[in-house]
Order: structure tokens, then C-alpha cells, then sequence
């Protein structure tokens, strides 16, 4: 457990340290703006989060990239005086949306996390407007992950259309008035044609996935190309211990065997009659051989590439923040 007088007081490190009752004073003054129905509506399945969780870790989270989102935009008003300082100078554009990219691991709880920040900023006045998109619409159509023979590896990096996952950033990050990102769908287990999210304009947008924290690839000349981070305002990762990340994918396995597995409909149908027993080995089948050598190979090494780390215990329950200093 770190120290937070310890972690305030190293000049080692680029990170300070807060554990948990720490960071939560960093909230004391701020009004929770979500309710508890609110924070039943943004809960996924399996994971812990009440309203304690929600003051005592996201109202401070949600306050510090407010305040990232005002530096910003009083950022760009000086550079738009500096470059409109000459006559001749051409008008410039607007400001371009913040971007915050969230990283971790299947079953960690990143997509409840990017819901409760999503929800968290929309009630700060000077950002209302938060989009939320998820990657999971830049995987390649099954269809051609059969194709090229990786379908057991879907969520590795290579399943992705990764151009079409930076260019939706760029866009996003030139000021684009509208910008379309392909949908998912998790009871089909492959992407949606001609559904996509419309992203018009907003003030802040979230980027949520598993590997969006990747640095660029070499091209064929050697050199290092764009990655999506490249295109991030700030980034956090949702860390736990792979034991724990293990334990909690078993649960929700379990959990949807009992519900959207049941749906004829849907593509994980045939798990539904496993018997419990047969589930739970099946579901650590999946971690083996798939998301648990993801985790380790692909996603975990991003995690010192976020300006932010929040890491939970077995509870689901964040026990202590890193911080990248300034």
C-alpha cells in the first residue's frame, strides 16, 4: 500500500502516491452530483460500485480532469491570441474536444468506470457535453477474423481495423463536426453494419478499451507511425491484481450463463446449459488461453504510458491512485 506523505515527499519517482482515504479528501468539497439511481443505470455486470465508491474515488477523479479540461481550454485561448496577434494571420479553428482514453483489462471494470466519469463530467457546467465510445466497434468484422485465422485472438491488437480506430481520433482531434464510429454488439459478438455512434461536437470524449494505451507500430522503413494515444488529452488505467481480474471474469461468466447466455439469439448461447461446475472450468479456459496472455503480454506494459492508475482490491473497491506529476 503506498504512502500518500511518503509518495508527496520521493522525487525518484514521476508518480505521486495516494492511497485511498488520501485521494477521497481531495473530494470532501465537491458535490456528488450522481444519485443513486443513476449509479444503478451505469453499474456493470459484477462489479461493486455504490455511492461511497463513487465520492470516495470518481468525484475526485471527475474534479481533477475538470480542472485538465479548463487548463486546456485556457491553453488554447492563449495560443489563439499568440497566433491571431498579426493581422495577416488566418482565423484559427475552435477548440477541439479533450480526449481521455481509458485502458484495462476484460472484467476490470473500465466500461463502468468510463460510464460513471462520463455521467461525473456531463455535470460539470463548462464541459457538458461527454461522449463515450468504446473500441469494441473497431474490431475486425468476424467474418475477417476468420478470414485471416485469428478469431480466438479477438481483442489482441492485431483484431482491431487500427486505422480506422486513428482516424476516428484525428477527426475527433481536428474538430470535425460530426464523426462516426462503428457499433458492437456484445450479444452478437461482432460488430453492427450501418449502426454507427455519431459523435456532434462535444466538449469531452472517451476513449475506452483494451489496448488504447498501445504505443505506435515501426513501418516498413523502421520508423515509428502515429498511435491513438498520440491523439490523448489525459489517460487512465483500471488496474487490478491478474488474480483478482481472473476471479471477477469466473463471476460474470457465471452470471451471464444465467442471463444474456440464455438468449437463443445470442453467440455464447451454447454456455448456457453448461452445468455450473463445467462453467467455472470453461470460463477459466477462456482467461488461460486468451484474456489472461493479453493481459500480460499486450495490455498491462500500457499501464505506464497513463497519466493515471486507479487499482483495486479483490473487493472491486480502489484502494490507492497514481498520479503522473506535472
Amino acid at each position: 500500500m503506498p504512502s500518500s506523505a511518503d509518495a508527496s515527499q520521493d522525487a525518484s519517482t514521476p508518480f505521486v502516491e495516494l492511497d485511498r482515504s488520501a485521494w477521497a479528501t481531495l473530494g470532501a468539497a465537491t458535490e456528488q452530483p450522481l444519485t443513486e439511481e443513476e449509479i444503478e443505470r451505469v453499474r456493470g455486470l459484477g462489479d461493486e460500485l455504490d455511492l461511497e465508491e463513487v465520492e470516495q474515488v470518481y468525484l475526485p477523479l471527475s474534479r481533477l480532469l475538470s480542472l485538465y479540461v479548463e487548463s486546456a481550454g485556457a491553453l488554447h485561448r492563449a495560443q489563439e491570441a499568440f497566433l491571431t496577434s498579426h493581422q495577416s494571420s488566418p482565423p484559427q479553428p475552435p477548440r477541439t474536444p479533450f480526449v481521455i482514453g481509458l485502458a484495462g483489462s476484460v472484467a476490470v471494470g473500465k466500461s463502468t468506470t468510463a460510464r460513471v466519469l462520463q455521467q461525473m463530467l456531463a455535470h460539470w457546467p463548462a464541459h457538458p457535453r461527454v461522449a463515450l465510445v468504446t473500441t469494441d466497434g473497431f474490431l475486425l468484422p468476424n467474418a475477417e477474423l476468420e478470414r485471416r485465422g485469428i478469431l480466438h485472438r479477438k481483442g489482441f491488437p492485431e483484431s482491431y481495423d487500427r486505422k480506422a480506430l486513428l482516424r476516428f481520433v484525428m477527426d475527433i482531434k481536428s474538430g470535425k463536426d460530426e464523426v462516426h464510429a462503428p457499433t458492437y454488439s456484445h450479444l452478437v459478438y461482432d460488430v453492427v453494419p450501418d449502426q454507427p455512434v455519431v459523435v456532434r461536437r462535444p466538449d469531452i470524449v472517451v476513449v475506452e478499451g483494451l489496448n488504447v494505451l498501445q504505443p505506435a507500430r515501426l513501418g516498413v522503413d523502421g520508423r515509428p507511425g502515429l498511435a491513438v494515444s498520440d491523439f490523448f488529452d489525459f489517460s487512465v488505467y483500471v488496474d487490478a491484481s491478474s488474480s483478482d481480474i481472473r476471479h471477477w471474469y469466473t463471476e460474470r461468466f457465471l452470471k451471464l450463463r444465467e442471463t444474456a447466455f440464455r438468449d437463443p439469439t445470442s453467440y455464447f448461447s451454447r454456455y448456457a446449459e453448461l452445468t455450473p461446475d463445467a462453467a467455472v472450468v470453461e470460463a477459466h479456459r477462456l482467461w488461460d488461453t486468451i484474456n489472461g496472455p493479453n493481459l500480460k503480454h499486450n495490455i498491462a506494459p500500457t499501464r505506464g504510458r497513463a497519466n493515471l492508475v486507479l487499482r483495486k482490491a479483490r473487493d472491486h473497491s480502489v484502494r490507492w491512485v497514481r498520479l503522473r506529476k506535472l
